[in-house]
């Protein structure tokens, strides 16, 4: 009786709240000495890097790479941003303490690479980072294992110009394997309530004006935890701003079979949902 009644509840939270919602509340509880310990961390190191690689760009938009030592993944994803067709940018890459060589990277005005001083394991606080770097308007953030199509900033940056309403957009994600073959396309519109228990906007595909609530948790988050800073930061800054999705496919979204956190099954998608 007492097992059916605590289920009963469980089953009420989740329907009132979203797991992912109650998930992030038992972290946050759980694991508040660990992200207070990497918040310190990361004013440390942009205070170290401002002072070392001179004032923040203004370029219009300010894209955020994040990399670990995956230099053949790297290049690809610097060349993709490099050729987009809105050219007013300057793209960050943040190494995460992995000894990053830039010799292997394109010579371009538009490119800064900043390395920290040891591997933090959080992603979120390499974005922060990147973004602290900055002071463009907009913000875009890249994957160093993913791709953009040559159109993905101007859509999303237009969109946003266009209705001063918007905080942010996202478009739709073209997801391959690691043999180059397409598993899907994922495009879903923007459903918060969906949001409180469904990872179905992904930070590769997401530009936003620059506010202070566009910052990543520095929780750190192994393999394993659930949700994931993506999902923490997007849901977090849509409880006061609007989003909205553009269902058009200009991010390559590499999906590893193995990986905890790209588990999807394309049969299991709901109708209507894919274009």
């Amino acid at each position: 009786m007492a097992r059916s009644a605590s289920r009963m509840v469980k089953d009420a939270l989740n329907r009132g709240f979203g797991w992912q919602v109650i998930f992030e509340w038992r972290n946050k509880v759980l694991k508040w000495p660990g992200t207070l310990r990497m918040r310190r961390f990361e004013n440390r190191q942009v205070r170290r890097l401002l002072t070392e690689g001179g004032p923040p760009s203004s370029a219009t938009v300010a894209v955020i790479i994040p990399t670990y030592r995956r230099p053949d993944g790297l290049q690809a994803a610097v060349r993709s941003v490099l050729a987009q067709t809105w050219t007013d940018l300057v793209l960050i890459v943040v190494d995460d303490g992995g000894g990053l060589d830039t010799s292997q990277l394109p010579d371009d005005p538009r490119l800064r690479t900043a390395s920290l001083s040891e591997n933090s394991h959080v992603l979120g606080l390499v974005r922060n980072v990147g973004m602290r770097l900055s002071a463009s308007r907009y913000v875009a953030f890249l994957d160093d294992d993913n791709s953009w199509e040559p159109e993905h900033l101007e859509l999303s940056i237009r969109a946003l110009i266009e209705d001063r309403k918007l905080s942010g957009v996202y478009t739709a994600l073209r997801r391959v394997l690691p043999d180059g073959s397409e598993l899907d396309v994922l495009s879903v519109p923007f459903d918060r309530k969906r949001a409180s228990w469904d990872s179905f906007l992904d930070c590769n595909a997401f530009v936003a004006r620059r506010s202070k609530a566009l910052m990543f948790s520095r929780m750190p988050r192994p393999i394993g935890l659930l949700p994931r800073e993506d999902w923490e930061m997007l849901y977090r800054y849509t409880r006061r701003h609007r989003v909205t999705h553009l269902p058009i496919p200009t991010v390559r979204y590499l999906v590893n079979p193995s990986s905890f956190y790209t588990q999807w099954n394309k049969d299991k998608q709901p109708a209507g949902e894919g274009t």
